[in-house]
């Protein structure tokens, strides 16, 4: 069995009971970081091999945990933070493992998606996930333009080296529309900032930028 098993977003005592029971029963973890993931596994004093599964291995990692499951191994697979198969090489294994006829199931938990569009105070009746924006301009600001119509919330990933250029860019192609940037999610200096995108350029222009942000922004029809 594969279990797609979602682990902490920063704050480790989000982990459930369901999570550290499979990562103990488990045969074998693939990680995206397994450094990170062994931290992880000291705390709660679970010992298992692990197997390093990310953008640069993927291809040749999915064959040998496919193996591995054909096998009759139970496959756990962890990101670094949050739910596998957001924004990292995972969809991969749970395709392959479909595709190859093999059960797969995953243990629900953290969603940084989820908890910044939440934090965000913005109409969630329906909203648009779109990953992390392309690194260049011009790549971006037609990334972005492709939404300028949605009437609904759209939610992004971006990093700290970026975040000032993606705002705005946001603000060009999107106009003033009202939206919020999330950082250090469930961590002890956790932030949320509201306001029209205009606003939070301003703010950012100054602000000393650190870790990984998520960024919802108002759909067309919404103030």
């Amino acid at each position: 069995m594969l279990y797609l098993v979602a682990t902490p977003i920063g704050n480790l005592k989000d982990i459930s009971l369901r999570a550290l029971e499979v990562l103990r029963d488990v045969d074998i973890i693939a990680s995206e970081d397994t450094r990170k993931t062994g931290m992880l596994l000291k705390h709660f004093e679970i010992q298992k091999p692990q197997l390093s599964f990310h953008a640069f291995n993927e291809q040749r990692t999915v064959s040998r945990l496919i193996e591995l499951l054909e096998q009759g191994k139970n496959v756990a697979l962890v990101t670094d933070a949050g739910t596998p198969g957001i924004s990292d090489p995972g969809y991969l294994l749970a395709k392959a493992a479909v595709d190859h006829g093999l059960e797969l199931t995953a243990i629900p938990g953290p969603s940084a998606v989820v908890m910044a569009a939440t934090l965000s105070a913005l109409p969630l009746h329906s909203f648009t996930f779109r990953g992390f924006p392309p690194h260049k301009q011009g790549a971006r600001r037609k990334f972005l333009s492709a939404d300028v119509e949605c009437p609904y919330t759209l939610v992004y990933y971006e990093s700290p080296y970026r975040l000032k250029a993606f705002l705005e860019d946001a603000l060009d192609v999107f106009g003033d529309r009202q939206a919020s940037v999330s950082n250090d999610l469930t961590k002890m200096f956790e932030s949320t900032l509201r306001g029209s995108l205009s606003e939070l350029n301003q703010k950012f222009a100054s602000e000393n930028i650190r870790g990984e942000y998520t960024v919802v922004v108002a759909g067309r029809s919404e103030k």
